[in-house]
């Protein structure tokens, strides 16, 4: 098992890093609300992960903090979610929110994650309530260890066409393109990142708390 990778961030996409380790390049898988607090390219990075090993596939999966990796675990425990659904669902909620959102019973901000129809959140609302107390007690970090010098970098793009990257980045989580454009849309201010467009059309499309 692969539970932490430290290394040079070589290239980060909306999704996905690419992390140099003692001359190796390891692909790794993120939520949104890891890439969020990601350093520049050519920093140090930490990320917790989890390794899945499939018939016909292998994946590596990053988190900005311990209980984001946990929360992660035991979400693909849940029947009919696979690492893809729970990468979705961090995308749009970090764990302290989702856990209130579990203790909350509420509902309506699960549905509004792509991919989660109401019979999915039902039962993650009813099979989540007895795991989540599995991670009580858990340390939780005021600054994600994925930062450069102890503090986030600053929102870069990740693209020549920062609203392009953005919608597309939302696609890529599940969201229709007419989601994705209007959700830029409505956020969209001149120069802004692509980072910042998806931080906040997130942010619009799942309420937090």
């Amino acid at each position: 098992m692969i539970g932490r990778i430290r290394g040079m961030l070589v290239e980060k996409t909306p999704g996905q890093v690419l992390v140099e380790c003692s001359g190796l390049g390891y692909e790794v898988d993120i939520p949104y609300t890891t890439f969020f607090h990601l350093p520049e390219a050519g920093h140090e990075v930490t990320l917790h992960t989890h390794f899945v090993v499939r018939e016909d596939s292998q994946g590596l999966f990053g988190f900005a903090s311990r209980l984001d990796r946990n929360l992660f675990r035991l979400l693909i425990k849940v029947n009919g979610v696979g690492p893809k659904v729970a990468v979705g669902i961090l995308s749009g909620l970090d764990a302290q929110q989702f856990i209130r959102c579990v203790e909350g019973r509420d509902i309506n901000a699960l549905v509004k994650l792509p991919g989660i129809g109401k019979k999915t959140a039902e039962r993650l609302l009813i099979e989540m309530t007895d795991r989540i107390g599995q991670l009580e007690g858990q340390f939780v970090p005021s600054a994600p260890e994925v930062t450069a010098g102890g503090r986030a970098a600053s929102a870069v793009s990740v693209g020549p066409d920062p609203r392009e990257e953005a919608e597309a980045a939302l696609i890529a989580l599940g969201y229709k393109p007419q989601e994705a454009a209007k959700a830029i849309s409505k956020v969209a201010e001149p120069e802004m990142s692509s980072e910042a467009l998806i931080r906040l059309a997130l942010r619009n499309m799942i309420p937090a708390g």
